[in-house]
């Protein structure tokens, strides 16, 4: 990945915030361009020597109000990421006074509106469905895959596989997870879901994210879950999942896929020239 522009000889601001403890880095690149290198990007994902986020995300112009663009921890860029969205869309309706928006990312146009007590919610776009879209390496039924499990396939601007599984505690997440993302079915990785239905619209999942390990919580892979379980019957298209960091509802409706819940500005901050310099 190019830098951005070069090394800026000033301290960088940026702010801290997350969705339900899936924690995001944030820089507003709308004023002013942004040094971010690969390098620079892995080094504020450390949570020892830097700042530590499951993702990071730029605000920039765009055609709507603002266009996102989301980083792994790992430095590989994500087409989308839900509660991230939501938590600068929060942000945004606060700065801008208004109650709804218009963001494009590389996923496409998404919109964002306020839910009431504080609460955001954000449309997806509709799921891709068929295998080239999600992407996969050949052409099978995403319903079921031939993998161990039979897992659902589902593109939501990123890829994800989603296991159905009797009990989300009995798995070992960490190794399920990293033996699964880069399965050779999916050419561009994916996040790996396992899902437990609880309820007839209830369903508890954890998440291994690509390119950063198990997150807290993630929105893409909620939403991929809800629409894995509302095509295989298991569900209808509305329910709340609940995640180790707390619980999103999504609804998969005619106009995409809806996801609402809490946010959380955690701090403002600034990286400093030294620490700048070192990660180049």
């Amino acid at each position: 990945m190019p830098s951005m522009s070069l090394i800026s000889p000033s301290p960088l601001p940026f702010m801290k915030m997350h969705g339900l403890g899936n924690d995001f880095v944030v820089f507003d690149a709308r004023e002013h361009e942004m040094p971010l290198s690969e390098g620079l990007i892995r080094a504020i994902a450390h949570r020892q020597k830097g700042i530590g986020f499951d993702q990071l995300a730029v605000i920039a112009k765009g055609s709507g109000d603002a266009h996102l663009t989301f980083y792994n921890a790992d430095g590989s860029t994500s087409g989308a990421c839900g509660n991230a969205t939501r938590c600068i869309a929060r942000h945004l309706m606060d700065e801008l006074g208004t109650e709804s928006l218009h963001l494009t990312t590389d996923r496409g146009d998404l919109f964002a509106k306020d839910a009431g007590n504080r609460l955001t919610s954000v449309n997806m776009g509709q799921p891709q469905l068929v295998w080239h879209e999600i992407p996969l390496a050949e052409q099978m039924d995403t319903l079921a895959l031939p993998i161990d499990g039979a897992p659902v396939a589902t593109g939501m601007g990123n890829p994800h596989c989603t296991f159905f599984v009797d009990d989300v505690e009995g798995v070992d997440l960490a190794a399920f997870g990293a033996a699964h993302e880069h399965h050779p079915l999916y050419p561009q990785r994916t996040n790996v879901q396992i899902a437990q239905i609880t309820g007839p619209d209830r369903i508890r999942m954890r998440v291994w994210e690509r390119g950063v390990g198990i997150t807290l919580a993630s929105g893409s892979s909620s939403c991929a879950t809800a629409v894995a379980a509302a095509r295989r019957g298991l569900t209808g298209r509305a329910v709340r999942i609940d995640l180790d960091g707390g619980t999103l509802a999504v609804e998969w409706r005619d106009d995409g896929v809806w996801m609402t819940g809490p946010t959380m500005h955690v701090a403002d901050g600034t990286l400093t020239p030294e620490f700048i310099a070192s990660a180049t």
